[in-house]
C-alpha cells in the first residue's frame, strides 16, 4: 500500500466531531480502499489516544458492513485486544467481538470457521470476562456478555461463570446491563434445555 493512502486515512481519522455520518463516510472510504484495512487496525492500537479510539469507531462501522475484512487479521486483533483500555475504544471492540460470535455461532458462517481458531476463542473469552469484572462502560459489558453466551455454547464452564457474574452485578447495575443480563440468563436456560 502506498504511504499516501496511509496518510490519507490518518487525515480522515482527524475529524473534529464524531457525527455518525462522518464515521460512516470514513468507514465507506476504507471499504472502497481495502488495502488500508490493516493500517486502520494498527491505528486502533496506536499510543496516540485520539487516533486509536477514532480508528476503533471506524473499524466497528467497517466490520458491520463487511466483517470478512477482519478475518485475515484475527491474530493481530485478538493479541492486541487486551491492550485496549480507553472507554471510547473498548466499546467498539466489544461490539466487534459480539459480531464475530454471531457470525460464527448463530449464523454458522462457513468462511469465518476457517479463521476463528480455538486460540482466538480463548483470547476473546479472557478479554470478555475481564470486561465483566473491571470498571467498564455498560455497553462494553453487555457486548462482552453476549459474546460469552455464544462462546459458552461450545465451552460448558463459561455459562455457569457468566451466570454467577450476572447474579452478583444485576441488582446494582444500569438498566441496559439488567436487560441484557436477564436476556442472557434466559438464553442460557433455553440452551441447557435444548442440549438435555
Amino acid at each position: 500500500m502506498s504511504r499516501r493512502l496511509s496518510e490519507i486515512l490518518k487525515e480522515k481519522l482527524n475529524f473534529p466531531r464524531a457525527y455518525r455520518a462522518t464515521r460512516l463516510e470514513v468507514a465507506h472510504w476504507v471499504l472502497v480502499h481495502p488495502e488500508t484495512f490493516e493500517v486502520l487496525l494498527n491505528f486502533c492500537y496506536s499510543p496516540e489516544k485520539e487516533l486509536s479510539y477514532k480508528a476503533t469507531w471506524i473499524l466497528e462501522y467497517a466490520c458491520k458492513e463487511d466483517l470478512s475484512m477482519l478475518y485475515p487479521y484475527f491474530d493481530l486483533f485478538m493479541e492486541q485486544l487486551p491492550t485496549v483500555k480507553l472507554d471510547q475504544a473498548a466499546r467498539p471492540m466489544a461490539k466487534i467481538c459480539e459480531l464475530i460470535c454471531i457470525r460464527y455461532y448463530k449464523q454458522q458462517n462457513v468462511e469465518i470457521q476457517e479463521y476463528f481458531s480455538n486460540t482466538h476463542k480463548e483470547q476473546m473469552i479472557a478479554v470478555c470476562f475481564d470486561w465483566q469484572i473491571t470498571p467498564q462502560k455498560v455497553a462494553c459489558k453487555v457486548y462482552g456478555m453476549s459474546a460469552l453466551f455464544f462462546l459458552g455454547t461450545e465451552q460448558d464452564w463459561i455459562h455457569p461463570a457468566l451466570e454467577t457474574m450476572i447474579h452478583q452485578n444485576i441488582a446494582q447495575a444500569q438498566p441496559a446491563y439488567k436487560a441484557r443480563g436477564k436476556h442472557s440468563l434466559k438464553a442460557i436456560s433455553r440452551f441447557r434445555k435444548k442440549i438435555r
